[in-house]
Parts: C-alpha cells; structure tokens; sequence
C-alpha cells in the first residue's frame, strides 16, 4: 500500500470519526424541553428552525459548488469550526434573539459541511477500491457513515440522560459546547482526493450540473424528489416527538434513553437496507419504506402513552433505510466532480419546503393540537408518497430491469419481481 492510498484510508477513518461526533449533539434529545425553558413557544421553535434552513438554502448550494472547485477539506474545517463556535454561542443563549442567532451560526456551519463529507468519502474509497465496481466499497462506506451518525445519535442521547442526573440542562449545553470544537481538530487530519480539476467556466459547471439532472438521467431527478419527500417527513417528525412524549407524560429524564434507541433503529436500518433489498426486491423496498412512516404517524395519532410512543420506531426505520437506498443511488449516478454540489442541492430542496412548512408546522401543534397535526401529515403525505415511489419505480425500470435501486445488478430472483 502506498502513501497515497494509506493516506487515503485514513481519510476515510477521519470522515466517520467526524461523523460520529457532529452527530454526538447532547442537546438535541431534549432540545424542545431546553428552549421552551427560556419562554419559546413551539411556534416560536419551528421559527428557528425556518431560519436554520433558510441559512442552508442560502448557502448550500454556493457551498457545496464551493467544495467541488476549491476543496471538500477545506469547505469541512471551515464549516466545523462555525459549528463549534455556534454550540459556544450557546451557553449564553437566554431569549428568542440569541436563538436566531445560534441557528445562524449552526446553519453556516452544516452548509459548509453538508455534501462535502460524503463526496470526499465517496471519492475516497473509489479510490482506494481497485476492483472492476468500486462503486460497491463507495456504497458500503456511505452506508457506514449514516449508520455511525445514527448511532452517534443515540449515544448522544444516553449522555444527554446521564448528564441530566448530574445536574440541570446548563451541564449539557457546557458539555456540549466542549465537544463541538472536536470535529475541527479532526478535520485538520484529512487530506483531499486526487481528482481531476474543473476547467469549465462556472456558467458552463452549471449548464452541466443541471443538464445531469433534467435530462441526462430521470432516475437521478427522481431519486432527489424521493430524498426531498422522505427527508422532509422525517424532519416533521423531529420535531414532533419531543412534544409528544411531553404531552403522554413522559418524564423529560428518559427522552435522551427513548433517543437513544430511536437513533438505534435509524442505524439498523441504514445497515442493512441494502441487505433487505437484495432479499425483498427494491420494489417491495420502496412500498415498505413509504408504508413504514404512514403507519407510524396513524399510530401516533390514535395510541396514547408508551404504546403511541413506540409506533416512532416505524418512522425511523423507514428513515434509516430511505437515507442509504436513495443517497447511495444517487451519488452512484452522478459524476465526482459535480458531487458535493448535487448532494448539496438535494439538501436544499429539503430545507427550502421546510422553510415555508416549518412555522406552519409549529401552529398547528399550537392551535389545533397533536391529533390534528399527526392526521393533517398522513393526509398529506399519503398520495406525496406514492407518487415519488411509482414515479421513481417506473424510471428504475425504464433505465434497466436488470439494476437494483443502487444501480448494481440485481439478483435473477429479485429482477424478476
């Protein structure tokens, strides 16, 4: 092995270790409870998150083009280091204003990062593999990457709860703001891939960029709507379920343990999604990832208590296996050097919906209710749902039968379904 390729492998190393702890955010288990401490409504609340979003739809793209043409290294120091000085922010947050201002910082931050890190570990175990499909270790890295996030997530979660015996949410948020400077130290570790160097103009990236997704492939356009459908339900249930293990009663002392395995099933099922795949076949795949959320939002709505609580784990099973099928189809499909910005787009669909839906989302938990709210999402999911999993199905099939969702060949048993 060279010093190329050993360089590389630790690159690789490197991006799950800061994976693993831009996940690790000890807040975000019992973050409702935290900011409705300090007065915030949960109108109030999704209108932080309207503007975290609206900062990445700002810069997400400019962004990720950014890490395409100067360096996806740099792009990730700079956007770790805002990160880490967003969480020290934190610690003298008290209101509605410095909140706003915490998401700022947060939304620069997660921008700069956003797309960049799967694009250099993407192109980073191409790289490494020599075989005649590198994209296979590329797809399994991407799904290592999101199964560690997840199960980051769900540490996070258990040392939220630990924390919480020592003292009030002011240990967590110090704690907090120690360990964001972490992913920074790391990413001075990292080095770039060797790839080739854009010398388009940018009008003419664009042009590319933007031909690739209207008209060179239908499956990559398709794929980007399935994230953006997928991952914007997923983000109304973040929200969501803070507020309604507070409205069961459940004591905000075992949110971090019910986070905990919440994020668990999110890395079990990013693990072994394309497992379930090559057994069910991705048609059925695709039916059961869009049923997965429907029932878990109706049982929300008509369960109570722990019983209410635990239809969540659909949703996030779903979560965990939309989040590896779909990325890893779409990263396969498009060139390295557009990426890091073609992941950044995808982001940025899904938070420009969340800018306008977020505050609505908040009201109608204000005004009308946790059953109203619940039943309003399977009422306007559903049909959203199976349009993006018919549509995505029938541009599968068109661009070959013989491909699984991944674009790998599928098995004689599973292309025959």
């Amino acid at each position: 092995m060279n010093t190329v390729q050993r360089s590389l492998r630790v690159n690789a190393n490197i991006i799950y270790l800061m994976g693993f702890f831009h996940s690790f955010v000890l807040i975000v288990p019992v973050f409702v409870p935290l900011v409705q401490a300090h007065g915030l409504s949960m109108t109030q609340i999704l209108q932080t998150q309207a503007l975290y979003a609206l900062t990445i739809a700002c810069l997400e793209v400019p962004s990720g083009y950014i890490a395409d043409i100067w360096g996806r290294r740099r792009a990730i120091i700079i956007g770790s280091e805002i990160n880490g000085f967003g969480f020290l922010w934190l610690v003298f947050a008290d209101g509605f204003g410095d909140f706003l201002v915490y998401e700022v910082l947060l939304g620069v931050g997660v921008s700069l990062i956003s797309g960049a890190d799967l694009a250099l570990l993407y192109d980073s175990q191409k790289q490494l593999d020599q075989s005649d499909t590198p994209e296979a270790g590329a797809s399994k890295a991407l799904s290592r990457l999101i199964s560690i996030e997840a199960a980051s997530s769900g540490l996070a979660g258990i040392g939220a709860a630990l924390l919480l015996l020592l003292g009030d949410m002011s240990v967590l948020i110090a704690a907090q703001a120690l360990c964001g400077f972490i992913p920074l130290v790391l990413g001075f570790m990292l080095i770039e891939s060797p790839r080739p160097t854009l010398t388009q103009s940018h009008s003419a990236n664009t042009l590319a960029i933007m031909d690739l997704l209207l008209r060179g492939k239908p499956v990559v356009l398709w794929t980007a709507f399935a994230i953006a459908a997928f991952g914007l339900l997923a983000m109304y249930a973040f929200w969501i379920y803070q507020k309604y293990w507070e409205i069961q009663g459940i004591p905000v002392e075992h949110f971090g343990y019910i986070w905990a395995l919440f994020a668990l099933t999110v890395s079990l099922g990013a693990r072994y999604a394309s497992y379930i795949e090559s057994k069910l076949g991705w048609r059925r795949l695709l039916i059961l990832t869009a049923i997965l959320p429907l029932i878990g939002l109706l049982g929300m709505t008509y369960a109570g208590g722990w019983v209410g609580v635990m239809f969540g784990f659909s949703i996030q099973l779903s979560r965990g296996m939309s989040l590896t099928l779909f990325y890893d189809a779409l990263n396969r499909r498009i060139p390295g050097d557009f990426r890091a910005t073609v992941n950044s787009l995808v982001s940025l669909a899904i938070r420009s919906l969340f800018i306008v839906t977020g505050p609505l989302l908040g009201w109608s938990l204000d005004t009308q209710g946790m059953h109203v709210t619940l039943l309003g999402l399977v009422v306007i999911f559903a049909p959203i749902l199976l349009a993006v999993i018919m549509g995505l199905g029938l541009r599968i099939r068109r661009e070959s039968p013989e491909l699984s969702l991944s674009g790998t060949p599928a098995s004689k048993t599973n292309s025959a379904l």
